[in-house]
């Protein structure tokens, strides 16, 4: 391995947007590509990154490898600043004609379906992320060339020092339930599951089977 093969973890730059954009993608399936389920990049790339790159880039780090971003940590230090993320969707939806795009519209028809049985269930999530206790939260992710090579503990520890060192109380995340080693990686960085598993509208594994999303979270106090 040269040494323009080791990776290099740096601050988010404007000119990364793409490339966040894409590691995005690439990844949205539980570290896989998502476009066998929701093949509309733009509109997915907005959902989970545009708040972070386009409003709060200071708590934004990439990771490069042969001058190449493979990674990313985009991480907001309160959450009612995002908004609700679902707004970028809904633009899309709107402009876009996503309800009617192949490749997408299923995923989209199914969400509708899903959150109508949650309600009448009574199992549809809560309408806020913002808890008190740890009112940041983070999304992470890296393209298999990076991983196995220690930089998401790197990018996570430094991330979770800045807040500890700006007095902010806590971090939150929401991860596949699914998904035993992304819960393995955030349980051995400190995070403990809140609460139980709750059904993902829309998404699906090939079998056709419902994911769940799983929140997890940190306090410093």
């Amino acid at each position: 391995m040269s040494a323009d093969d080791d990776p290099v973890i740096r601050p988010y730059e404007s000119r990364d947007r793409e490339a966040v954009r894409q590691v995005c993608f690439e990844t949205g399936y539980m570290g896989d590509p998502i476009a066998w389920q929701w093949r509309d990049a733009e509109s997915f790339a907005d959902l989970f990154t545009s708040y972070y790159t386009d409003h709060e880039p200071g708590s934004a780090t990439v990771v490069e490898m042969d001058g190449r971003v493979v990674g990313y940590l985009l991480g907001c230090r309160d959450t009612r600043h995002a908004g609700n993320p679902v707004a970028p969707l809904g633009r899309h939806i709107v402009r876009r004609g996503l309800f009617f795009r192949p490749g997408t519209a299923g995923v989209l028809w199914r969400s509708v379906r899903d959150i109508g049985t949650d309600a009448i269930r009574r199992d549809l999530p809560s309408a806020s992320d913002y808890d008190a206790r740890w009112p940041a939260h983070l999304h992470i992710d890296f393209l298999p060339e990076a991983r196995g090579r220690g930089v998401g503990r790197s990018m996570l520890s430094r991330w979770l020092d800045e807040l500890r060192s700006d007095g902010v109380a806590g971090c939150h995340l929401g991860t596949w339930a699914e998904n035993d080693g992304a819960i393995s990686f955030f349980e051995a960085m400190g995070f403990r599951r809140r609460g139980r598993p709750v059904p993902m509208p829309g998404m699906r594994d090939r079998r056709g089977n419902r994911h769940h999303s799983q929140t997890m979270t940190i306090e410093f106090a």
